[in-house]
């Protein structure tokens, strides 16, 4: 299967319904009143994490997510059904991002854990909803507030308890083949591995831990090159690293040595913290030399490095019992620490902004911006002279024409307000 761990991905939030105009007609109420109900809210768009993903390949095929709209108002007072909320499936270990400011705005490691990118548009009020002692017979109603429409980007690091790392061909791949059940591509060429393998060694108690065989780094990685980034972020949220060496490639201990810490280099020049982790320092495919050349890169290891070092040989089976013992051992050693991400607010993802208003000036245009005008503009049905009317009586209360007046507009200045331009004409009343 193909892995991918970096996506862009683009969804909207349900608008609401509109709310109606109608009126009470029964038999025996010849003088029914306004009885038209409130649209239903949109449906809100939210991010889950499951543990029956491992990759972020369905969005590769599918990157524009909707959530259901609200259905209209009904007569009789009769509110229109909420559309009904989208739930988006992603692996445990999704870093969710803004694609606008980059900020992280969720990271979700447990499964069933959600995050609320979108909430749907309110439903608009019907008829019934504006009679009051001045106003018996309201002949206007509200359309629904839109959905919210924004960009994410999806990152995924796996969660994996330890990470396999070395130079290509190092037998990672097949080290994990059989210390778990994962079935990796392996052929004798350099990046055989181009995604990360995820296996579960078990426990005699029947648990297991998760090995992740990261795919192999080169000199520059940390730069870039080779599959560079696209997999050292996989090794960020391993506990510890079981570092692979071919020995048998080597001609010599220097040569060896050398291959040891160009990856430990490409570890360090990518973060302080993959420099710092603990490794288990294993010397691979002991079964291709002889006694005397393993004795003299041991001992080499031993001079070079303070971590724990053993050899082994996948193919031929030796060595793997203690490794799995020392695994295991240390990792009940280490207290499991939580990667800190930097999660940001997000108020994007909320459907109303409530902000009060300010007003600014570029000659002789006078523009209000703020949260409660455009809420307030985007529900106004423009076709509907009462409905216009009511909302510039509202405006009229929050102080507006004396905000205008107070900024310098006179008769004839344009206002625009949400997108919307109207003449100016002072408020005399």
């Amino acid at each position: 299967m193909q892995f991918v761990d970096k996506v862009t991905i683009e969804i909207e939030s349900g608008s609401g319904g509109d709310g109606i105009v109608s009126w009470r007609r029964e038999k025996y109420e010849p003088m029914g009143g306004p009885a038209g109900g409130d649209g239903g809210h949109g449906g809100s768009v939210i991010i889950e994490a499951t543990d029956e993903l491992n990759t972020l390949l369905d969005f590769k095929y599918k990157s524009i997510f909707k959530g259901e709209e609200g259905q209209k108002g009904r007569s009789k007072n009769r509110h229109g059904k909420r559309g009904q909320s989208l739930i988006i499936k992603v692996p445990c270990g999704t870093i969710v991002r803004d694609s606008e400011t980059g900020n992280a705005i969720g990271d979700l490691t447990e499964k069933g854990q959600q995050l609320l990118v979108a909430t749907g548009g309110r439903g608009g009020r019907g008829n019934a909803r504006f009679t009051s002692s001045i106003r018996q017979a309201p002949q206007f109603c509200e359309p629904g507030e839109a959905g919210i429409n924004r960009v994410l980007e999806l990152e995924l690091k796996l969660i994996a308890d330890i990470g396999i790392i070395g130079m290509p061909n190092a037998g990672k791949s097949t080290l994990i083949s059989v210390i778990s059940a994962a079935k990796p591509k392996i052929a004798d060429y350099p990046f055989t591995t181009l995604t990360p393998n995820l296996g579960v060694v078990k426990r005699d108690s029947g648990d297991g831990v998760f090995v992740a065989d990261i795919p192999g780094l080169i000199e520059g990685a940390s730069d870039g090159l080779g599959l560079g980034h696209e997999f050292l972020r996989h090794v960020e949220r391993t506990r510890f690293l079981l570092h692979l060496v071919d020995i048998s490639s080597c001609e010599d201990p220097d040569e060896a040595l050398l291959l040891f810490r160009v990856i430990n280099n490409e570890l360090a020049q990518y973060s302080e913290k993959l420099s710092q982790k603990p490794q288990i320092v294993v010397l691979s495919k002991i079964d291709a030399v002889d006694e005397a050349t393993l004795d003299a890169m041991l001992m080499a290891f031993k001079s070079e490095t303070s971590q724990r070092m053993l050899a082994i040989s996948s193919v031929a089976q030796q060595g793997l019992e203690p490794l799995k013992n020392a695994m295991f051992s240390l990792l009940d050693s280490m207290p499991r620490e939580e990667e800190a991400v930097d999660i940001v607010l997000d108020p994007k993802a909320m459907d109303h902004d409530d902000s009060d208003y300010e007003i600014t000036r570029e000659g002789k245009v006078f523009f209000i911006s703020g949260g409660k005008i455009e809420r307030l503009l985007k529900v106004m049905d423009v076709r509907n002279k009462a409905a216009v009317f009511r909302t510039l009586n509202i405006l009229k209360a929050m102080g507006v024409y004396k905000a205008l007046e107070k900024a310098g507009a006179q008769e004839g200045h344009i206002v625009n307000m949400a997108g919307m331009e109207f003449e100016y004409y002072p408020d005399d009343k």
